[in-house]
């Protein structure tokens, strides 16, 4: 094979296309065709470029950019000495690659390739954004509201202002009528009857449409209160035996379908609202009525703010949580206490024969009975589904719900009062 002729290198009076090199040149330019970094003579791989001529004796051959020229626009191709073989060697092309380098920069050729910064590394001034699942929904946090604290809810979803300011208004009306004419107070426990035995007969129809004849257990209410202040228990307990005669006689008119189950409830809510409280009527017939009055509804009182306060703070040991998950064993401690506490310092200064010691056993049983009571009615809420028996009283519920408590200790105090001093 004859030997190839090297290059001549540039002829005299030939145009200098060095400057050809820039990044779009045809010859070796980044995307030209002869030798760029997608040309399809050369690829990735090193070969041989053009000569530029051989070197002048004595002198080492011309170190040019890998590519020979110039790989930005803005950088002047150097001098290359004619007659010089270069070998070029390019940077394999990567998905990965690092971004440019920002505008106005000068890398330097062969230099390490630092990763971009991480996104929370941003430029000062540039608002904080949220990430969003849904793309272009990004909120900055200088535009999101600053969150607003809940509001504390009262204990049990009770208004406590109202509460206290209907339970004020009550203590004013039962000291009034106590203190003033005793016989005003019968009639507060009288019209307390008639609107606890229509919230219950409502609840009942409405919930289980159980229809208990109202008429005649309002009636016969109002007479086992009277009969049994002016005449005792004996003529009280012959009104609920009427009465709930009354009720089976007045269901007649309706269909014999569910005839057992509604004069069962009637019977039932006569003796559970008049019967009951007929005992605080025979406690207010005594000479001394209204202290009796009071020493009953303080050791109540006592035993539901004890049982609060202190279940409240110390509660850990549920008391019946299938009934009423709020009641702790630790507050049925507290009520008894309180309410023991209470009977003792009452009992020796208010009732005429009374001692210290009597009230402790007074209080005491008064607060397990005011317990029960408040666990039988939320027996019956339960079984109906509702929180309140009535909304008449704002901040407490329906007179039920006061009378929840008062009903079942009655009859405890009046009996002790009685064998304690007599009635």
């Amino acid at each position: 094979m004859p030997p190839v002729p090297a290059d001549p290198g540039p002829q005299p009076g030939a145009p200098d296309r060095s400057g050809d090199y820039g990044a779009h040149g045809p010859d070796r330019g980044v995307h030209g065709p002869g030798r760029g970094v997608h040309g399809s003579d050369r690829g990735a791989g090193p070969g041989p470029s053009a000569p530029h001529g051989p070197a002048a004796p004595g002198q080492p051959a011309a170190q040019g950019r890998p590519g020979g020229g110039p790989l930005f626009r803005d950088e002047r191709p150097g001098t290359a000495q004619p007659g010089v073989t270069e070998t070029v060697v390019l940077r394999a092309i990567a998905d990965d690659a690092a971004p440019a380098p920002a505008p106005g920069a000068q890398p330097h050729p062969g230099a390490p390739v630092h990763p971009a910064p991480p996104q929370s590394h941003r430029p000062a001034g540039q608002p904080h954004f949220v990430p969003s699942s849904h793309p272009g929904q990004e909120t900055s946090v200088a535009a999101q509201p600053a969150p607003q604290p809940e509001p504390r809810k009262q204990r049990g979803g009770r208004n406590l202002q109202a509460a206290i300011g209907v339970g004020v208004g009550l203590g004013a009306v039962i000291v009034a009528s106590l203190f003033v004419v005793k016989a005003l107070f019968l009639v507060v426990v009288m019209a307390a009857v008639a609107v606890g035995v229509w919230e219950l007969t409502s609840r009942l129809s409405e919930r289980k449409e159980i229809n208990a004849p109202v008429v005649p257990l309002v009636v016969g209410g109002v007479a086992m209160v009277a009969t049994g202040y002016w005449s005792g228990v004996q003529w009280a307990a012959a009104s609920l035996a009427l009465t709930g005669l009354a009720v089976m006689v007045w269901r007649m008119a309706g269909p014999p379908e569910n005839y057992l189950r509604d004069i069962t409830a009637g019977v039932f809510t006569a003796f559970y609202v008049p019967f009951l409280a007929t005992f605080v009527a025979m406690m207010l017939a005594a000479d001394d009525g209204p202290q009796r009055i009071v020493l009953f509804l303080i050791v109540t009182i006592c035993s539901d703010t004890g049982a609060y306060a202190v279940g409240y703070k110390f509660g850990r040991n549920k008391l019946a949580p299938t009934i009423s998950p709020g009641k702790t064993r630790e507050g049925l401690a507290g009520g008894i206490g309180l309410s023991m506490l209470a009977g003792a310092v009452l009992m020796q200064l208010i009732i005429d024969g009374g001692s210290w010691w009597q009230g402790l056993v007074l209080g005491g049983c008064a607060a397990v009975t005011a317990t029960l009571g408040d666990l039988g009615e939320s027996m019956i809420k339960r079984d109906l589904g509702i929180k309140d028996m009535g909304t008449l009283l704002p901040g407490h519920g329906g007179i039920m719900d006061r009378l929840d408590s008062l009903l079942p200790t009655a009859p405890v105090v009046w009996l002790l009062l009685a064998a304690f001093v007599g009635s």
